[in-house]
């Protein structure tokens, strides 16, 4: 064959998303007023009321308006009850989590549901080990980050539920920093440790003299967040009569700094967070049904360490980079030390292994955690600074939790752009205690 001009070649572009085989869900109502009723679902999980949003809505007095929750683990389902007023039975024993085989028969009021699985199906996933500060390369991860970068897109609220440490705070920032408020600010509320009396002037603002101690107008979170996002944390910590001022701000786009007249436009994402499962509130009647929907147009569950250990090699390396270690994390810790972090249970997830990861850097001891260091563990655990071994144990020790506190401190501040409040979130650092570090350390006055 001769020759026929230049071949034009082309690069081959891997997708970045993969997909993940899932096993779904199968629920057939048996009894009751909506006998008859049968779904099956390409996702592990399953919601049973009365309201709208749940994905299976009963028609049923006697069932709560959130009343069950039913998750696919393995071969078998886990059964949650959502703190239903009538209870959740198998059989004549109320349970509030069980473990059942399909085939089970559960009651909720004059309801019987028998669940089963369902046929196999393929989802999504993001394919990358990381996105915007969030990091995974579980499962779990890959499909949450893949959902993240399609929700970052949209202007609806979002509600992010997890369990204390899971990373509720660098999710939602990965969402801000992904969507195209991006260069906006993104403003974060406590909702949990703000006197009930303060919270209002601190998602609203206030004018000066609108209480005792008003001495000057204060801005608020969501003037704050004008053109960004504001993240309300422990949502649902929130008191009664803020909810439901929040509430007509998230209906109406306006609001009014506390004593003042001038009405401002909410220009706004909010994206909620909680480690409570805020329909148990619903039921419970200490949460809005109403503030729910508005919140929770998008819900996200971040799954907990437990749930995904083969992140943990890939969350401790970038722990080892942020808290400014030269080498890996293998090196530093030694391979047995890294395999009984992935055995732990981490009740305290990834803020508790970030706090033992640094420990363990610092004081090159796994006592703590009742782990055998390993080789490796010991002599490269206090890199970054130099120590007289020849001084009593005491004063070594005293040395090199001084040099680390104070490169530490230095690189969080840098970080957080001098903002102490910031630098205190990053660090997930009680406020007090950091000012007091940074007294002691005569970086800060």
């Amino acid at each position: 064959m001769g020759y026929t001009g230049p071949v034009e070649t082309s690069t081959i572009v891997q997708p970045r998303t993969s997909r993940l085989s899932l096993g779904t869900l199968r629920v057939d109502v048996i009894s009751g007023p909506a006998q008859g009723a049968a779904t099956t679902l390409d996702a592990e999980q399953v919601s049973v009321g009365s309201a709208k949003g749940n994905t299976i809505v009963v028609g049923d007095p006697t069932v709560s308006r959130f009343h069950l929750e039913l998750w696919r683990e393995g071969g078998d389902i886990l059964a949650t009850d959502l703190g239903s007023t009538n209870g959740t039975y198998v059989g004549p024993v109320r349970v509030e989590r069980v473990r059942v085989p399909p085939g089970t028969v559960l009651r909720l009021g004059n309801t019987e549901l028998r669940i089963a699985h369902g046929a196999d199906t393929e989802v999504p996933i993001l394919g990358e080990e990381r996105l915007a500060g969030v990091r995974g390369k579980s499962p779990h991860m890959q499909r949450l980050m893949l959902q993240l970068e399609r929700v970052a897109q949209g202007a609806a609220s979002v509600l992010l539920i997890g369990e204390s440490g899971t990373g509720k705070e660098v999710t939602a920032r990965a969402i801000h920093e992904l969507s195209p408020r991006a260069a906006g600010p993104f403003v974060t509320v406590d909702c949990g440790s703000i006197p009930p009396t303060l919270l209002a002037s601190e998602l609203f603002g206030h004018e000066r003299g609108a209480f005792t101690g008003a001495d000057r107008q204060h801005v608020g979170a969501f003037e704050r967040a004008s053109g960004g996002s504001v993240l309300l944390d422990e949502i649902g910590e929130l008191p009664a009569e803020v909810q439901a001022t929040l509430l007509g701000v998230l209906e109406r786009k306006r609001y009014r700094r506390v004593g003042g007249q001038q009405e401002l436009s909410v220009d706004a994402r909010v994206i909620a967070a909680t480690h409570r499962d805020l329909r148990a509130g619903v039921n419970g009647g200490t949460f809005r049904l109403d503030l729910y929907y508005r919140l929770a147009v998008v819900v996200l569950r971040l799954p907990p360490l437990r749930e995904r250990p083969e992140d943990i090699p890939l969350l401790v390396e970038h722990f080892v980079r942020e808290l400014g270690y030269l080498g890996s994390g293998q090196d530093l810790l030694g391979a047995d030390v890294m395999a009984m972090l992935q055995r732990q249970s981490w009740p305290g997830n990834v803020r508790e292994l970030r706090n033992a990861v640094e420990a363990m850097l610092l004081m090159g001891e796994s006592h703590d955690l009742g782990l055998s260091a390993g080789p490796g563990a010991g002599g490269g655990g206090v890199q970054g600074g130099e120590v007289d071994l020849d001084l009593p144990y005491k004063e070594a020790r005293a040395e090199v939790t001084r040099s680390f506190e104070d490169r530490y401190l230095r690189h969080l501040l840098t970080r957080a752009e001098g903002n102490v409040s910031r630098a205190a979130r990053i660090g997930q650092m009680d406020r007090s205690h950091l000012i007091e570090l940074l007294r002691r350390h005569q970086i800060r006055s």
